[in-house]
């Protein structure tokens, strides 16, 4: 393990403000996504998961005072962070395609930008398509590193004809350039086609040590069973399952059906921003943007329909015309365990985690889901989440009024933190330790 910067000296170096851990009244209101509007509330589904009432539950007895320290600054639309395990240092995306290599213990203004050359800058990223909601996206570490040395991005990519889509990638990390060598695209969702929106991303191994991968649906509006999403020959609108060298799994759900595109894991997704692999139950759980509303916390199923168009809780833009039908009145789709209805305000999601660290006892276990247009740090708690049908409860708006769009969450590994990435052209990454 590298050693680690002097604490003292690390916190005057770290612009430094308390919180106390609020909770919020009345209506919690999310407008917009990346670049169309995202939302939404409800009531209770009768045998499926629970939808949002306007705001947050009571969280009397669980709330921590916490204090907020810069960590980085002066990024430029920070997307994804991923801890170098064994190594203390964090690896972070710039949509704009820069991969930065980032001392948590450092100066925080020398782990942003300069006006010279930066060290932090991580050398042998991928060309990318840095437009619209495309660009260099997530990143993370291969489960065996640094046996294993590998570095995955996930990312947005032209073809010769100005087509995109959602890419994978690997190259070799050397800490001590910092560069990635020999980086290859592993897998490139497809089809191309010429959005520039939508395009997922996350990446995460699971406990079969495949890389889960999410593919947007490309913001594709013909809604009704002949939507991308709903069209499994194709790659757009689901979650990909591919070994770590990019192969197809022998055993993924789909590869004995020739109609069906053999990386799909599981598919009827809209845009999936967030992901995470749940530490008591190693289920994938998945924060998904809706469309007007209707975004949702999703336990994604093997070989599942996960229902988007032809079942949603959101509307069309600009109404209040349902799109599909409701998720909880069907028997062939899988219901989301947390959704905003149409009219709610909603919730348009980004990254997510769950809370493993010492430094919040009363959080443990819970789930954080950073809001983008809403502007906070949601904390969700989850009773019993080896259930059918796990309760889940959004508690507390962490972060609420600060102004910043979460892009996405990690826990610190070392020091149970929650490393928190903002997403602006001129933005932090922070992290929450107890005041």
């Amino acid at each position: 393990m590298r050693r680690r910067a002097n604490e003292a000296t690390a916190a005057t170096n770290r612009r430094r403000f308390l919180h106390g851990a609020a909770v919020a009244g009345g209506s919690l209101v999310a407008g917009c996504l990346d670049d169309d509007p995202d939302g939404s509330d409800g009531g209770s589904g009768a045998d499926g998961g629970t939808s949002a009432d306007g705001g947050v539950d009571d969280a009397s007895g669980e709330t921590h005072e916490y204090a907020v320290e810069t960590v980085a600054d002066g990024l430029s639309h920070p997307w994804g962070i991923a801890f170098l395990p064994d190594d203390g240092r964090l690896l972070v995306t710039e949509r704009d395609g820069d991969l930065r290599l980032v001392d948590p213990d450092g100066d925080a203004d020398a782990n942003g930008i300069d006006d010279g050359a930066d060290p932090s800058v991580v050398a042998g990223a991928p060309d990318v398509l840095a437009a619209g909601q495309g660009g260099l996206l997530d990143v993370a570490t291969h489960p065996e590193y640094p046996e294993e040395p590998y570095v995955y991005l996930t990312y947005a990519a032209a073809n010769a004809e100005g087509e995109s889509t959602t890419h994978l990638g690997r190259g070799r990390l050397d800490p001590d350039e910092p560069a990635l060598v020999e980086f290859e695209a592993l897998h490139a969702a497809e089809p191309f086609v010429g959005s520039s929106s939508h395009f997922g991303s996350r990446v995460v191994f699971g406990a079969d040590g495949m890389a889960y991968v999410t593919v947007g649906d490309r913001q594709f509006k013909d809604f009704g069973p002949d939507h991308v999403s709903q069209d499994v020959s194709n790659e757009l609108g689901a979650i990909l399952r591919l070994e770590p060298d990019g192969a197809i799994p022998d055993d993924n759900p789909f590869v004995d059906d020739p109609d069906v595109a053999d990386a799909i894991h599981a598919y009827g997704l809209r845009n999936t921003q967030g992901l995470v692999r749940h530490p008591e139950t190693d289920d994938l759980w998945a924060s998904e943007h809706g469309e007007e509303d209707g975004d949702s916390i999703t336990i994604i199923e093997r070989g599942g329909n996960h229902g988007w168009p032809i079942a949603h809780y959101g509307c069309a833009y600009g109404t209040d015309d349902p799109v599909g039908d409701r998720p909880d009145e069907r028997d062939d789709v899988v219901d989301p365990v947390y959704y905003w209805e149409c009219g709610s305000g909603g919730f348009p999601p980004a990254g997510m985690t769950v809370y493993t660290g010492d430094a919040f006892p009363n959080w443990a276990g819970d789930v954080f889901v950073g809001t983008l247009a809403g502007g906070y740090l949601g904390r969700f708690t989850v009773d019993d989440p080896a259930a059918d049908r796990p309760a889940v409860a959004e508690r507390e708006a962490l972060l609420d009024g600060e102004g910043w769009r979460i892009r996405d969450v990690t826990v610190g590994p070392e020091d149970g933190a929650l490393y928190v990435v903002v997403d602006a052209a001129n933005a932090p990454v922070v992290r929450l330790v107890p005041a």
